[in-house]
Order: C-alpha cells, then structure tokens, then sequence
C-alpha cells in the first residue's frame, strides 16, 4: 500500500471570502477533541447536536455542513451539507440527519453519496482528521440550488450569499 504521509492541509474557511462569525456550540462535538464514538461511520453515523446563536441581521436562511479537509483527496471530503433551514430554526437535535426537516431544508449528497450526515470514516492509520462543522447564515431564503448538486456546487454559492458563518470543529482517527 502507498504511503499516506502528507502535509497537513490549513483549515478551509479562513481562506474563503471573510464574513462576520457567530456562536454555534454542540452537546456532541467540543471544539478540537475527538468526536463521540456515535459520530463515526462504524460505530453510529450520528449527526452531532448543534445550536446556534447571534446569526448576522437580515438572515433568512441557514445551511450546515460538515467537511473533513484532511481526506487524502485533493477536494477533501464531505460528510453532512444540509440547505436551506429556515431562520427560525435555530439549533438541530442529535441525529436530525435522519429526521424529517423543517421548512423547505433538504440534504444534498455527502461524497459518500448519501443524501443524509456520514460519520468520521478516516483511513486506518491515516494522520489526525478534523471535522469542521459549519452554520452559514444565507441572506435568501434559499441558496438556489437542488438536492441533485454536488457539495462543491453549495459551496460556491454560499461564497455569495453567506452573510455569516459559525466553525466548530471535532477529530478523529482511526
């Protein structure tokens, strides 16, 4: 088998276009600690629990991901991408992944291809993964975009409409 040895790539979103933050905090995820055994793929497949709060005035629309910049990929990889949750909702419960949604939200395929959370599923071996959760606060009422795009296609817009975004973020390895 090949060597997995690499850098360790720099954390995505402060190289994206600056936008005020906001609080998100987490009964399941401490910011930089191992993730809870329930949100590895093998051992649950959880979505965490995430609540958040002081989302920039003129928010109408929110969306959560969740992104492993550390997949030996040159894209890394994402678990959990989750559009258009209305402004009111203001926190998510343990496992809401696989509960029905509020409003008009709905899941875009992970990389995994599953339109749902996919827990920490790292290489064995492989260097530390950090999992990086993410509420942006949109400025639409919807991105605009379908449940067929692919993440990457979320991201892009969002690079235009997110007025805020809110980081925590948890590890694992395998």
């Amino acid at each position: 088998m090949a060597s997995l040895d690499r850098p360790v790539k720099p954390d995505p979103y402060p190289l994206l276009p600056a936008v005020p933050s906001f609080t998100v905090t987490s009964t399941d995820v401490t910011d930089g600690a191992p993730l809870k055994g329930d949100q590895v793929a093998a051992l649950g497949n959880t979505s965490p629990q995430l609540s958040w709060s002081g989302a920039p005035a003129g928010t109408k629309s929110f969306v959560v991901t969740c992104f492993d910049p550390d997949a030996p990929t040159p894209s890394g990889f994402w678990h959990w991408v989750l559009v258009d949750l209305p402004a009111d909702v203001t926190s998510l419960e343990t496992g809401a992944a696989t509960h029905e949604l509020p409003g008009a939200a709905f899941h875009v395929r992970n990389d995994g291809g599953e339109a749902t959370f996919m827990g920490a599923a790292p290489p064995a071996g492989d260097q530390v993964h950090r999992y990086f959760f993410v509420v942006h606060a949109v400025g639409e009422d919807s991105l605009g975009v379908s449940p067929e795009v692919t993440p990457a296609v979320v991201s892009f817009n969002l690079a235009f409409k997110t007025l805020g975004r809110a980081i925590i973020h948890g590890t694992y390895r395998h």
